[in-house]
C-alpha cells in the first residue's frame, strides 16, 4: 500500500477530508434536493460494497486523509451501516462523522457510537412542524429533534445542525434557529442554497446572503468571529455569542466561495471520485476495485482527482451549468 506523499492539488493544497456517499437513496424528497417523483436509483450491483469502500478509505488514509464523513442520499438507509462504521474505525482516521436527515438516527445512535462513529450532523430546515413537513415532503420534526437528543446521549458530539436557508421559504426562522443553538448548546450551521437539486430549478434570487444571516442574529444577540485554528480549511465561518451562549456558523458557498481552502474529495456510492460538488468531472475507481487493480492504482486515481481541481466552482460565472448529479447522488 502507498504510504508516502499527500494528495496535493495544483495549488499546493493537501486534501485530507474524504466524503463517502454510501447510498444514493433517500427516504425523503426535500424540496431543494430531489423531485417529488421519478427519482432514478442505481442497481445494487453498481453500488460499492463495504469492503470496497473500506479499501478506498485505507488507501486515502495512507495518503494523508485524516477525516472521513459518511453521507448519502440518506446513509442510514444503507443496510448494515453500523458494520461499515466498524470496518472504517479500524483504518485510523482522526475523525469519522455522519450527515443524516435524522429520521432513523435515534434507533441507531448508540450502536453507531459503539462501532466507532465520532459525531453527527443532522439536517433540519425548520422548527415549525407544518413547514418542516412541507420542506421534507415526508417525516416529522419531533422525530428529528428526538434523534438529536439520542445522538448526544450516545456521545456523538459535538452535534451540528445543518439548515439550508431559502428566501421566502424558511429565512424567517434564522433568529429562531440561533435561539435553538443557545438553548440546546448545539452548533447551528446556516448553509446558502446551492444549485444541487435534481429538478434543476435553482434560482439565485432564493439565496440568502450569509452576511445577512449573521447581521440578523447579531441584531438580537451580538456575535464575534471565531478565529479558526491554524490554516483550518473548514467551509463554515464560525461566530460565537458574545455573552457566552454558544456559537453558530455560516457556509457561504454561493456568495463567498471557499474554493481556495477546500480540502475535500468525494467518493460516490457507485464508485467515482469527485473533487468538487459542482463539477461533473469524475475519476472512476469501481473498475479498479473489481478488476484486480492494485492499491497503487487506487492511489493514482485519488491523485488524479486532486490534480484535476479547478481554482473555483464557477457558480457566479455566466457560463455555469448545474451539475448533472444532484446532492442526493453526490453527498454533502
Amino acid at each position: 500500500m502507498p504510504t508516502s506523499g499527500a494528495l496535493v492539488d495544483p495549488y499546493g493544497r493537501a486534501h485530507t477530508d474524504l466524503r463517502v456517499s454510501v447510498t444514493d437513496r433517500c427516504n425523503l424528497r426535500c424540496v431543494y434536493c430531489m423531485p417529488e417523483e421519478g427519482v432514478p436509483f442505481r442497481p445494487r450491483d453498481e453500488i460499492l460494497s463495504f469492503e470496497e469502500i473500506t479499501r478506498v478509505a485505507r488507501v486515502a488514509r495512507s495518503l494523508g486523509v485524516s477525516s472521513l464523513r459518511l453521507t448519502g442520499g440518506e446513509p442510514l438507509m444503507r443496510r448494515g451501516l453500523v458494520e461499515l462504521v466498524g470496518q472504517l474505525a479500524t483504518v485510523g482516521f482522526d475523525d469519522i462523522a455522519l450527515t443524516t436527515n435524522g429520521t432513523a438516527l435515534a434507533a441507531n445512535a448508540a450502536a453507531l457510537a459503539r462501532a466507532g462513529l465520532h459525531r453527527v450532523n443532522v439536517s433540519c430546515d425548520s422548527l415549525q412542524p407544518q413547514r418542516f413537513a412541507q420542506i421534507r415532503r415526508r417525516g416529522e420534526l419531533a422525530i428529528v429533534l428526538a434523534a438529536m437528543d439520542a445522538a448526544e446521549s450516545a456521545g456523538l458530539v459535538p452535534l451540528k445542525v445543518n439548515v439550508v436557508v431559502i428566501a421566502g421559504l424558511n429565512d424567517d426562522e434564522v433568529v429562531d434557529f440561533a435561539s435553538f443553538a443557545r438553548e440546546h448548546g448545539r452548533v447551528v450551521r446556516f448553509i446558502e442554497y446551492m444549485p444541487l437539486g435534481a429538478a434543476g430549478d435553482w434560482d439565485r434570487g432564493q439565496v440568502v446572503d450569509s452576511a445577512e444571516i449573521v447581521a440578523r442574529i447579531n441584531d438580537r444577540w451580538p456575535l464575534e468571529a471565531v478565529e479558526p485554528p491554524g490554516t483550518d480549511p473548514a467551509p463554515a465561518v464560525r461566530y460565537r455569542f458574545r455573552d457566552g451562549g454558544g456559537e453558530i456558523g455560516v457556509v457561504a458557498s454561493v456568495t463567498r466561495p471557499f474554493c481556495g481552502t477546500c480540502n475535500r474529495l468525494r467518493l460516490t456510492a457507485d464508485g467515482a471520485v469527485r473533487n468538487c460538488l459542482f463539477s461533473d468531472d469524475e475519476v472512476p475507481v469501481r473498475e479498479i476495485l473489481r478488476n484486480q487493480g492494485s492499491d497503487e492504482d487506487l492511489a493514482l486515481a485519488l491523485r488524479r482527482s486532486a490534480w484535476g481541481k479547478l481554482p473555483g466552482h464557477g457558480i457566479n460565472e455566466p457560463g455555469f451549468l448545474q451539475p448533472a448529479r444532484s446532492m442526493s447522488m453526490i453527498g454533502g
